[in-house]
């Protein structure tokens, strides 16, 4: 079985430890194994409780913590050895908590890329965390911050007992990234923030209508108009009703990643292809690297239509779905568009039907 791995990222000052603390405090966190830089950067000190061997903690809550040695992929396939050899007991999740000035880009590049990796952890989630204090700021002069924030499954606002959240900063993360969950850190339990992933751990069946949140695209008429503050990076829902051939949609995938690879921040999809169309197929890609696809075996709902969530910097969703179209010879929507312009879907320059 694969383990489930939560990104924790957010930038310098944000309240990640804080976070983690909180976290870890939680009976439900027991079979936790939590990875981060160094043990002297953070302050988990006081939850320390015995020294393992190979450079590995035991803390008061019953998580395991160690830290990265040389690389990310060295220390995930040294967590795969000692699983096989029964040396870590019963581990449930991982959570990596990366610096604050990381690109999650690399990170899940690692994760999503490694042939090992792939066949024993799966990527469950991305939480963010958003310094309600210097969160506006900070989005506007940090690069490494944007693409934090509009990669992430959840966004949590930290020190808000500092200062409210202004909507200013609201309309900015939304701008960013509407299919996120936006919580507070006093809503940040376990529940709320794990298990956000395609898999559900209850049933062990996918629940890819909350992972894809394509709703918050297709319900949201008015997000392309928010001002993005210059971050170039936008959210859009690509929808198809036509089941399309295995083949063309190889090449679809193909030319995006070659022809748009680094503006490509996050892509989500469930896919119906014409050999079974009662069986769609899951993408989850980050700029070049896409996971191999999913087959599910039957539809997770009612919607059979293909629908592409995409977070990008700097591609207008015509462009995907004119790439889409010339390779498929099916027509793709742009879910907002087609929502703003319902009554004629078919005017020029609105998005719309793109053939």
């Amino acid at each position: 079985m694969t383990l489930p791995i939560t990104l924790l990222t957010g930038f310098l000052g944000a309240g990640k430890t804080t976070l983690l603390n909180q976290l870890l405090r939680d009976t439900s966190m027991a079979n936790t194994l939590v990875i981060i830089n160094e043990f002297g950067e953070i302050g988990l000190d006081h939850l320390f409780v015995e020294a393992l061997p190979g450079d590995m903690m035991m803390l008061s809550s019953g998580c395991l913590c160690c830290t990265i040695r040389g690389d990310l992929a060295n220390t995930l396939e040294d967590i795969i050895d000692r699983r096989m050899d029964g040396k870590l007991g019963n581990i449930d999740r991982i959570i990596l908590e990366t610096t604050g000035l990381a690109d999650p880009a690399p990170i899940l590049h690692t994760l999503m890329g490694h042939p090992r990796l792939m066949l024993n952890f799966r990527l469950e989630s991305i939480i963010t965390l958003i310094d309600a204090t210097n969160g506006e700021a900070t989005l506007k002069t940090q690069p490494e911050a944007l693409k934090q924030a509009a990669v992430a499954d959840r966004l949590v606002l930290t020190k808000t007992d500092l200062q409210p959240v202004g909507d200013a900063l609201l309309a900015q993360l939304h701008a960013l990234n509407p299919t996120a969950t936006v919580l507070t850190s006093a809503q940040a339990t376990p529940a709320a923030l794990l298990n956000a992933g395609l898999y559900n751990p209850e049933s062990k069946i996918p629940d890819v209508r909350r992972w894809l949140n394509a709703e918050a695209l297709s319900h949201d008429h008015h997000h392309h108009d928010v001002n993005r503050h210059s971050s170039e990076i936008r959210a859009f829902c690509l929808r198809s009703d036509i089941a399309v051939s295995p083949g063309a949609f190889d090449i679809f995938i193909e030319l995006l990643r070659s022809l748009h690879g680094p503006g490509l921040l996050r892509v989500k999809g469930i896919i119906a292809l014409n050999d079974r169309p009662d069986a769609p197929i899951v993408i989850h890609g980050v700029q070049h690297v896409f996971h191999p696809p999913v087959r599910l075996a039957a539809w997770p709902d009612a919607d059979h239509s293909t629908r592409l969530v995409f977070i990008v910097k700097n591609i207008p969703a015509g462009t995907i779905a004119a790439l889409w179209s010339a390779f498929t010879g099916m027509p793709m929507v742009d879910t907002q568009d087609a929502a703003s312009h319902q009554h004629n879907p078919l005017k020029p320059g609105h998005g719309g039907l793109l053939a």
